[in-house]
């Protein structure tokens, strides 16, 4: 086969096309709408999202995106359109590289049917969440069978699940750090903060924790940190279950109550600057440790278009092609 019928496609979670209610409210509800993401009974699930959750947390939804919106838009869409750049020149012309978003824009069937239609064979499905769970990675494989459903000629598809230890990845993570603490004074402690899931998810078989577990735990390795150097949390809880902790939140304030003055967050589960990393952990975050007495935060960016970031997507692929 040749590589001009393969397509490399990223996909991510989305983003609101614009920064007005309209647009939040309708990528909410696509988004909260997936049995994957929320799993609750769909019909009691239908009133809660349409009659409470929607009128109200898009308001607020929009609120924190006008803090984090730029010049080019959203961050998460103007910063994953720099990598698939990125990636396509670096792979060359002999493939084409695309990006689909779960939520919103690009959408799936657009990007999928119209390389069908243009004699593409094989995909290579690269889903930029490096620790696989049910609500991310699962739900984009459920989407593209979906899309696939009336095709008679199915491509050939590879499909990469996760890549949460993978030494490029752990690498360029360590790399980020590292100049970080060149460009600024190294803090006495690092935060990894996860996205998290509610601990029911983990209880029924959901791999993210174990896979979290990994990463940090491989980070902390590369970078030569002690036990009471570093910590791994969860952030974004929503609702009133239990998700699995330590939660970011009440981390950072017992850290700053029990003394501790100086801090470095990274988020290792994103692979783009989004609404999660710039609003909740580089704003929201960081006022609550300075308001329990901590003095110095420093957010690190996630790996982004970095081109170390860049040249572990293209490794991760070539066996593919």
């Amino acid at each position: 086969m040749s590589q001009q019928k393969t397509a490399v496609i990223l996909t991510n979670l989305g983003t609101p096309a614009t920064n007005s209610i309209p647009a939040v409210k309708k990528f909410l509800k696509q988004f909260l709408s997936d049995s994957r993401v929320v799993e609750i009974p769909r019909l009691i699930w239908w009133f809660i999202l349409n009659l409470i959750i929607l009128p109200f947390r898009s308001k607020t939804a929009l609120e924190a995106y006008n803090k984090i919106w730029t010049d080019e838009g959203s961050p998460l869409m103007s910063i994953s359109l720099k990598q698939q750049q990125a990636l396509q020149q670096k792979l060359g012309d002999n493939v084409k590289v695309e990006l689909m978003m779960r939520y919103g824009d690009p959408s799936f069937s657009t990007v999928i049917n119209t390389l069908l239609k243009n004699d593409i064979q094989k995909l290579i499905i690269l889903p930029l969440y490096p620790q696989n769970s049910a609500t991310t990675t699962a739900t984009t494989f459920d989407h593209i069978a979906e899309v696939l459903q009336p095709v008679r000629n199915v491509p050939d598809i590879n499909f990469i699940s996760d890549y949460h230890g993978n030494p490029d990845y752990i690498h360029a993570l360590a790399a980020s750090i590292q100049q970080h603490w060149q460009q600024q004074k190294r803090q006495r402690f690092l935060l990894m903060s996860f996205h998290g899931l509610p601990q029911r998810n983990i209880d029924q078989g959901d791999p993210y924790f174990d896979q979290c577990t990994g990463t940090a735990n491989l980070l902390a390795t590369i970078l030569g940190l002690t036990k009471d150097q570093w910590e791994m949390s969860f952030q974004s809880r929503f609702g009133k279950q239990e998700w699995i902790k330590p939660y970011t939140s009440e981390t950072l304030q017992t850290r700053a109550t029990n003394g501790l003055k100086e801090i470095d967050v990274i988020c290792p589960g994103f692979s783009v600057d989004c609404l999660e990393t710039l609003e909740e952990i580089q704003m929201q975050n960081k006022e609550i440790f300075l308001q329990h007495g901590g003095e110095q935060y420093y957010y690190i960016p996630c790996l982004n278009d970095r081109d170390d970031h860049i040249t572990m997507m293209a490794e991760l692929v070539k066996p593919y092609l």
